[in-house]
């Protein structure tokens, strides 16, 4: 059974004025439990007003969002069970911490779970522990801590209501390539202990590429293509004329296929590439 789901998914800004837009148009997709998602697309595109849908920020125009079967937008209590099963991080997320101190923080979703003390601190450790947070840190204010440590304790509050979905919009972005690479080891070992769907929107072709299962690719509100990475990135030409940039390793190996080489089309990380160029190279030495 899919954690999330859409059905008929539409949202309109400004219904009913001279400013109307459609920002999601019928989107009907599925997410499973456990699985790594990436979303992509143009600068409006759609992608941050429909993971804002996915634990009730947004009420959709038309169309349904079922979250473990249910209609979050039935009842309001619904609702606010889909808000501590769909753990959201809001691009700069640090921007968002206010407590007095880290500890705090953390604690502030746990604590409106209804969770006992005892529990909301077992919480609190665990999640600091797995971004890297040490317990020296709790007790200080999150605005004396590095950009770094302020990200990762922004994603440790979310971490610690232990949502069944984790979205993260931008995780990376404004990072040193350090900070990325820390920030998706955080994000896959959250996922692999908790078995939990991680959904990521990013600009960066190369950090989706690097970690999804599947890719949903925005175009104009509308879903433009939802499969896995490969057959995502084999239509890396269309991709480009909808304005979205695919990795450096995928533009070069669509230079050598028109400079004549027998090459796949679906190459999108440089791990795959060096296998496939090992192949390649292997089989002419053996000629």
């Amino acid at each position: 059974m899919s954690i999330i789901k859409t059905e008929q998914l539409t949202y309109i800004y400004g219904e009913n004025t001279p400013f109307r837009k459609v920002a999601v148009d019928n989107v009907s997709i599925d997410i499973e439990r456990g699985e790594a998602v990436g979303i992509i697309g143009h600068t409006g595109s759609g992608k941050s007003t429909l993971i804002q849908h996915f634990n009730g920020l947004l009420k959709p125009s038309a169309g349904r969002v079922l979250i473990d079967g249910e209609d979050i937008n039935a009842d309001k209590k619904k609702l606010r069970q889909a808000r501590f099963k769909i753990g959201l991080v809001f691009q700069y997320p640090e921007y968002q911490l206010f407590e007095e101190t880290v500890y705090k923080d953390i604690a502030y979703g746990p604590k409106n779970m209804g969770l006992s003390d005892e529990q909301t601190d077992m919480r609190v450790r665990e999640a600091a522990e797995l971004v890297g947070l040490d317990d020296k840190l709790l007790d200080r204010s999150p605005f004396e801590l590095s950009g770094g440590q302020k990200r990762r304790a922004a994603i440790a509050g979310v971490i610690a209501m232990q949502p069944q979905a984790l979205i993260l919009d931008e995780p990376a972005s404004g990072l040193d390539p350090q900070g990325r690479e820390r920030i998706f080891d955080i994000i896959k070992r959250y996922r692999e202990e908790k078995n939990s769907a991680v959904i990521v929107v990013s600009h960066s072709m190369e950090d989706i590429a690097g970690f999804a299962d599947r890719i949903l690719v925005m175009d104009k509100g509308s879903v433009f293509c939802f499969d896995t990475p490969p057959r995502v990135f084999s239509r890396a030409q269309q991709l480009e004329q909808i304005g979205l940039s695919v990795p450096q390793v995928t533009k070069i190996f669509m230079k050598l296929r028109k400079m004549g080489f027998d090459l796949p089309d679906d190459v999108y990380t440089v791990k795959y590439a060096e296998r496939i160029l090992k192949e390649r190279l292997g089989g002419q030495e053996k000629v």
